[in-house]
């Protein structure tokens, strides 16, 4: 019996389908994809910095999304907050187990994230880019994302 080669996992990139239409959000958004990316990729030696860049990234992140919520009384603000929190502990306790020599927790830690990211991103920042966009608008949001061939991993289609 043969089995099919494996395939590599989807290269964690920024597109469209990343795209919530609240520009300052998106921006940041692609900013942490960019740093997630880089701890992806970074060799051993390279992984501890990309690391503290993911973690600086993450505090001011995830801190001005609270901001807004809490300007803007966002009513699941809370739950919202908590998940964030999560991540930046679980990002903490990492580093100090990376510093101890242990990358590939630090690897382990990257592959969380790429697969909790999405998910956070279309449930609990949607509402918060909705919510944004219609208290400073008084609409919806508006998101135009390019069409890209079936089968493209980065195609918000291939999913």
């Amino acid at each position: 019996m043969s089995f099919p080669a494996p395939q590599p996992a989807a290269e964690f990139v920024w597109n469209d389908g990343f795209l919530l239409g609240f520009n300052p959000m998106d921006d940041t958004h692609k900013e942490f994809v960019d740093v997630v990316h880089a701890m992806d990729v970074a060799d051993d030696a390279a992984f501890p910095a990309a690391l503290d860049r993911f973690i600086v990234h993450a505090e001011a992140h995830f801190a001005q999304e609270d901001e807004w919520m809490r300007l803007n009384d966002f009513p699941a603000r809370e739950c919202h907050v908590e998940e964030h929190g999560r991540v930046l502990d679980s990002a903490y306790q990492v580093k100090g187990i990376v510093e101890a020599g242990n990358v590939a927790v630090g690897r382990d830690f990257v592959t969380a994230v790429k697969d909790w990211f999405p998910g956070h991103a279309d449930y609990l920042d949607s509402a918060l880019a909705k919510w944004m966009v219609k208290r400073t608008t008084g609409g919806a949001p508006v998101v135009l994302r390019r069409l890209r061939p079936a089968g493209d991993p980065s195609s918000p289609q291939a999913e």
